[in-house]
């Protein structure tokens, strides 16, 4: 899953984004409104964490054009505000959630969660698949019954074969998935993920290589 975080006030930015890496999202980070719409135009996000006071363009105008594009990227927009009348207003404009500041990150974390599943098709709060099952919420794994500790990337490529039900999922979606983009688009990351991935879920290996395609479980 790949998170947007818009927040002008960089200390705090900086410490939503860190937390939300080590719930195993992708996450790119800028502070003002134009960043925030240059980085939508490139890349597909799930969830759009959106500060609504932004100086160059403001959050209500970047909603808007997040929602007038058909993105279905979901819109969780912050404010130090907390009238009635102004939640109202930031869900009028399309915002999917609303959370005023101060807000406890654990809140935070799980709205962002919440909005994450919507932004996908309908997936059981349970991922399972030839052994393998995985609790996104609980962030735990078993195969077998056997419980494995994985770290954040190696927990992100998994979530995403299983999602995808035994269809071939690309290098390339994978690292648009489980990275942010500082990453490197010719680094071999992905393949050494898979290979500590398979050496941690133990025998019979499970990730199937499908050579010029990508990567699957039966």
């Amino acid at each position: 899953m790949r998170i947007l975080v818009v927040e002008d006030e960089d200390v705090l930015a900086d410490a939503v984004a860190r937390g939300l890496r080590r719930e195993s999202f992708a996450v790119d980070v800028v502070y003002d409104g134009a960043a925030a719409l240059e980085r939508i135009g490139l890349y597909a996000y799930d969830v759009v964490v959106l500060d609504r006071d932004l100086p160059l363009v403001h959050g209500d105008e970047v909603c808007r054009r997040i929602v007038d594009s058909g993105s279905s990227a979901r819109i969780l927009m912050l404010t130090a505000s907390t009238a009635v009348r102004q939640r109202v207003a930031g869900l009028a404009i399309g915002a999917d959630d609303y959370l005023g500041k101060p807000f406890s990150f654990a809140e935070l974390a799980a709205r962002v969660h919440a909005l994450a599943r919507r932004s996908q098709p309908a997936v059981p709060p349970l991922l399972e698949r030839a052994g393998i099952r995985l609790d996104p919420a609980r962030r735990s794994i078993e195969r077998d019954g056997r419980s494995i500790t994985l770290a954040n990337r190696e927990f992100a490529v998994l979530a995403e074969l299983l999602r995808a039900e035994g269809s071939v999922v690309s290098a390339e979606t994978l690292l648009e998935k489980a990275w942010d983009e500082n990453i490197d688009p010719f680094t071999n990351a992905v393949r050494v993920t898979v290979m500590k991935l398979r050496r941690k879920l133990g025998d019979p290996p499970l990730v199937e290589t499908v050579p010029g395609a990508g990567y699957r479980l039966p």
